[in-house]
């Protein structure tokens, strides 16, 4: 019997803040990338960006 092999996820919540009783904020890295982006949602939509540094470039997390 062959067995499944586990994915593992791309994406991988490392911050989850409700901002009120509809609403919040989630930083979301690539695990591929380390690229981290910022999503906030309300009960009417939501949006994502890429998360910058001081200099303007894509802030990637460290190396674990």
């Amino acid at each position: 019997m062959k067995t499944k092999k586990q994915k593992k996820n791309r994406f991988q919540i490392v911050i989850s803040e409700p901002t009120g009783e509809h609403s919040g904020c989630k930083v979301i890295e690539d695990t591929e990338t380390g690229i981290n982006y910022l999503y906030h949602f309300d009960e009417f939509g939501g949006g994502l960006t890429v998360l910058i540094d001081e200099e303007g470039e894509p802030l990637i997390a460290p190396e674990k």
